[in-house]
């Protein structure tokens, strides 16, 4: 926040083992939908330059405690799924919604460890054996009883401008000449990313725009059609709500990581619901790059 200036925060909220989580979400003129989405207002005095994750604050609110109460709170890795799922629990229940923060896959798990959201979800690459997110959550929760919801399986690759005028094919194509925008530390694309570069033995000093993050698949998407970047990794779903051309480079599993006991969490359960439903399965049919061969399916680690 600047320092010249009281700021109104729009945030979400959700109750995690009895505390109530705030989780802000999209500020600037064109983020309208937040004013909707919003359960209150977080206060940033002047004078102060931000608020610190884990600070306890004080929030006005626009919504009744009730309604905050049945609120699915997840923190973690970003896709445009998440926008379905919440649409379809208020359409379907009209009082359970979902909170999400898009911080990436890994700040999401320690969110999860810290008991600050129901779900994480995550994309994490293992690069000894090509899995995905088994084993980071099993070397971070070593004594807990955790659960892993299959989520989709989506197509992960270059997204470029149409007619993908630099001839992007794979990541050599990176070369010094071409603006990357990278996603931020923790986030499993980067992960991938920069898994591919050690695989070719390129360095990261190669990659102009390797230091410029964005937060979310859609901010990527958003960069090359702007004409900041020539070319970020993302989901195909993104690229192809933008106009842009696409270069795959991997199907990865994208999933939701929880505590067992969770799953008897009344919005939990209408989450699995939801997943495993004919109309969800169409809406990912419409968007595009996915697939749902184990889409609901739970894996107890």
């Amino acid at each position: 926040s600047g320092l010249k200036y009281e700021e109104y925060v729009r945030v979400k909220l959700g109750i995690v083992e009895g505390e109530l989580i705030a989780s802000p979400l999209d500020r600037g003129a064109g983020a309208s939908m937040s004013l909707v989405r919003a359960d209150g207002f977080c206060v940033i005095p002047q004078n102060r330059e931000g608020i610190a994750a884990h600070e306890t604050v004080s929030v006005e609110l626009v919504r009744d405690m009730e309604q905050i109460g049945k609120t699915l709170v997840l923190i973690g890795s970003h896709d445009l799924i998440l926008d379905v799922i919440n649409d379809r629990m208020m359409e379907e229940t009209k009082d359970m919604c979902l909170s999400s923060t898009h911080v990436g896959s890994l700040s999401g798990l320690i969110a999860l460890k810290k008991k600050e959201a129901h779900l994480a979800p995550t994309h994490l690459l293992d690069e000894k054996d090509g899995s995905y997110n088994r084993t980071i959550t099993q070397e971070m929760f070593p004594d807990e009883k955790m659960v892993i919801i299959k989520g989709v399986r989506r197509r992960q690759g270059w997204i470029v401008k149409p007619g993908n005028p630099l001839s992007i094919g794979n990541i050599s194509d990176i070369t010094p000449e071409v603006r990357y925008i990278n996603r931020q530390r923790g986030a499993g694309t980067r992960v991938l990313f920069d898994y591919l570069l050690k695989k070719e033995g390129i360095p990261t000093k190669n990659i102009r725009g390797y230091e410029h993050e964005a937060a979310t698949h859609m901010s990527v998407a958003v960069a090359v059609q702007k004409d900041n970047a020539d070319v970020g990794m993302g989901i195909y779903s993104c690229a192809r709500a933008l106009g842009l051309d696409f270069i795959d480079v991997t199907f990865e599993e994208y999933d939701f990581v929880t505590y067992a006991s969770y799953l008897e969490l009344p919005f939990v359960q209408e989450f699995l619901k939801i997943l495993r439903s004919d109309a969800f399965k169409a809406k990912l049919e419409a968007l595009g790059g996915y697939s749902c061969e184990e889409t609901g399916d739970l894996i107890y680690l």
